[in-house]
């Protein structure tokens, strides 16, 4: 089945149509910068100009940086804390006109990742960081996904760890690539001590350029660049709009 998938983060807004038996993409993704504020109604038209700019009339699903309830925001990571309480979900169908399904933007890459990229067949536990504008988190055991995992709040350095060690923050602090690892080596060395996965899947638009820190990086789990790289959101959360909306289509 064929739906768009959308994925909201800190710096831009991206879709593209996805065909959720394969999770390969049916179109060019485009990519709409986030407004700034990013408030609910600015986000919703920006959403609204990415469907109409598909043409597409059918279901969406949509990653959203915040822990999603019953389609509910609870919190507001990297956007406007206008969010909080809204129902995400009720706004973009309402302004879209499309039958919507909105998830944790990490834990569609997550998804995405465990079924299509470098987690698939993995049955232990898996964890699944996005690095961008924040960190994002999706823990797995057994293929299950636990879900709302906000690891990029984990105290560290007497802040939040995605303050700290973000790929955003990278390039804000104008740190090198080694100087960056140590960071996230610090990050690892913390969440291992509460989580010990086996394996830890990095994902997020730097993933493109994993050979550059990724021989700096150490922990105890084993390290690999995600495969489905910055396309995981997208992928990921029009698959589970797939198994959430089907029925009612």
């Amino acid at each position: 089945m064929e739906i768009l998938g959308i994925d909201i983060g800190g710096s831009g807004i991206k879709g593209a149509l996805v065909d959720t038996s394969t999770g390969g993409l049916m179109s060019e993704r485009l990519k709409l910068s986030t407004p700034q504020p990013a408030t609910p109604s600015a986000v919703a038209e920006v959403v609204a100009e990415l469907v109409r700019q598909f043409q597409w009339q059918g279901p969406l699903g949509c990653g959203f940086p915040a822990v999603i309830s019953g389609g509910v925001a609870k919190t507001a990571a990297n956007i406007d804390p206008g969010w909080i309480g809204v129902n995400v979900e009720n706004l973009l169908c309402r302004v879209t006109g499309c039958p919507c399904r909105v998830v944790n933007d990490a834990d569609a890459a997550g998804v995405a990742e465990m079924r299509y990229g470098n987690g698939m067949g993995r049955h232990d536990t898996v964890l699944v960081l996005t690095l961008g504008t924040g960190i994002g988190s999706a823990l797995f055991s057994a293929g299950q996904l636990f879900p709302n995992l906000e690891l990029g709040a984990f105290p560290l350095k007497g802040g939040f760890a995605e303050h700290y060690a973000a790929a955003a923050v990278r390039k804000r602090d104008k740190l090198s690539w080694q100087s960056w690892s140590k960071r996230l080596n610090l990050f690892f060395n913390e969440i291992e001590r509460i989580i010990s996965p086996d394996l830890i899947i990095l994902g997020g638009g730097v993933s493109r350029k994993s050979e550059k820190f990724m021989p700096f990086l150490s922990a105890q789990a084993e390290l690999i660049p995600a495969y489905l790289q910055n396309q995981a959101g997208i992928i990921g959360a029009a698959c589970l709009a797939h198994e959430t909306l089907a029925a009612e289509l």
